[in-house]
């Protein structure tokens, strides 16, 4: 029988593996976007199971979407939390309430063009697109859904478009200048 080595939590393995870590422990707001019955047809008869979509987030720039099916609604719900904290992104917000340039994103058949706003504007947004907005912790925005309606694909086109944004710094890096230029 071969023995077990205990490791230290800065020493790596001969294997090249990394030691588990677990996730953080920070608590973050649910949102519950959309649950449905779903139906699979069999020759026995309806197998009913039910679908639900979550959004979690900080709303200070953290936000992650999971599904997750069930037998139970309440299961259903539970899983799709999970899948939500394991999907979790950090997203930029200038000034605290809005996003620093026009962005599309794309999913599927469904287009999402959210563009920034003056302050005390609000969010302009409808169905899933205000829901990852607000959990997000945007509070200035418009935005503008296109194409198919369907609520997961519009939230994952409104994250994939935040998660395309770029800071004024992450620009100035890129184009070896300084910020200052930039902005001009």
């Amino acid at each position: 029988m071969e023995e077990k080595k205990e490791f230290k939590k800065d020493q790596k393995r001969k294997d090249n593996k990394k030691p588990f870590k677990k996730a953080p422990t920070k608590t973050l707001d649910e949102i519950i976007v959309e649950t449905k019955a779903v139906v699979k047809v069999t020759k026995g008869g309806r197998q009913r199971r039910f679908q639900a979509v979550v959004l979690v987030g900080d709303k200070k720039g953290l936000v992650g979407l999971g599904t997750g099916k069930a037998a139970e609604v309440s299961e259903a719900v539970k899983k799709a939390r999970q899948d939500a904290n394991k999907n979790v992104v950090r997203i930029p917000i200038i000034d605290g309430r809005t996003i620093p340039h026009e962005v599309v994103g794309i999913k599927g058949a469904t287009r999402v063009i959210i563009k920034p706003a003056k302050e005390g504007t609000g969010l302009i947004a409808g169905g899933a697109v205000r829901s990852v907005l607000e959990i997000a912790g945007y509070r200035d925005i418009t935005s503008k859904s296109l194409g198919s309606r369907k609520k997961i694909n519009v939230a994952r086109a409104t994250i994939s478009a935040l998660q395309s944004l770029k800071t004024a710094e992450q620009v100035a890096e890129a184009r070896g200048k300084s910020v200052e230029e930039i902005l001009g």
